[in-house]
């Protein structure tokens, strides 16, 4: 059983993609799509944004779900099939739009809702998140609930790293008391405290929008975040992707799920190979490569 995954925020780089998506007019068309929906070159974020400009919230969740697309493609016209997707966070929509559950155009009027809300939340209320390496997840969370300031595990991406977020003074304060234990505490470069309660006002303002696209069923197994397993009831989409906005990615679940279920190639498509570490660290006997860029591409389907 063959899985497609996708990239989240914090994988993009400058240049992504470019060398994949100018083979084909078909792929251009993807970034011209998403271009003409959020009302800016998609192009130019992508290939010509220096790092910084290309961080920001508004920019790297439609470049990054961008590329993750145009990589997937590039692997169909290969001859890629698979049975299965997930994503991690603001991957969820490329799996979503992979899966037939919604149109590109949809994708893209949701990602661009997604990031200005997250962007404008992040903005009013500053926000912090941590990987936390060697520290079991159980211990992680229960620290983060008894500390004064706020903090909460929101990312559980393997059994050897847990992301957490919250008030820069709780991070702070529970990166200080890892530390102790004899963790490693690495500070994510991001501007908001991503799937907590921090995210509210994202999620309530995301609501809106969603409620206006029409999701379909999706034609492949489809793995959410929010329960940390197969997605079989799709009747409310719109409030299940709010709640997903300030709820943590059930990562390390939903690997033993698709696992379990028989998965055993793993395909990550998009900018970076986080998700194919984190397959490789969790999961044994299983095979999981990353496609983004032509060489990747070449290797993959030799």
């Amino acid at each position: 059983m063959t899985i497609s995954l996708f990239s989240g925020q914090g994988s993009q780089y400058p240049g992504m993609g470019r060398d994949i998506a100018e083979t084909s007019s078909a792929l251009m068309q993807i970034l011209e799509t998403g271009s003409e929906i959020l009302g800016r070159d998609l192009k130019s974020i992508c290939f010509d944004s220096p790092a910084e400009e290309l961080s920001r919230t508004i920019n790297a969740q439609p470049a990054i779900m961008a590329t993750s697309l145009v990589c997937l493609n590039a692997a169909l016209e290969k001859g890629y099939t698979f049975d299965g997707v997930a994503g991690h966070s603001l991957g969820e929509y490329a799996a979503m739009q992979a899966s037939g559950m919604i149109s590109l155009e949809d994708a893209f009027r949701l990602i661009k809702a997604r990031a200005e809300a997250m962007d404008e939340a992040a903005n009013a209320q500053k926000g912090a998140m941590a990987a936390v390496m060697k520290l079991e997840p159980e211990k992680i969370a229960e620290i983060c609930d008894n500390a004064k300031e706020y903090a909460a595990a929101v990312n559980y991406n393997s059994p050897q790293q847990t992301v957490v977020a919250g008030t820069p003074e709780g991070i702070a304060e529970v990166s200080a008391v890892f530390a102790e234990m004899g963790a490693r505490v690495v500070t994510l470069n991001v501007a908001g405290a991503f799937h907590s309660k921090l995210m509210q006002s994202a999620a309530d303002k995301f609501y809106e929008t969603a409620k206006t696209v029409t999701f379909k069923a999706p034609q492949f197994k489809y793995y959410s975040n929010v329960t940390g397993g197969e997605l079989t009831d799709f009747s409310d989409m719109p409030s299940l992707l709010a709640q997903h906005i300030v709820s943590p990615v059930r990562f390390t679940s939903e690997l033993a799920a698709m696992n379990q279920a028989g998965a055993d190639k793993f395909y990550e498509f998009g900018p970076g190979k986080t998700l194919t570490g984190l397959v490789k660290k969790t999961l044994k006997g299983v095979n999981a490569l990353n496609i983004e860029n032509l060489k990747t591409l070449g290797e993959a389907f030799e």
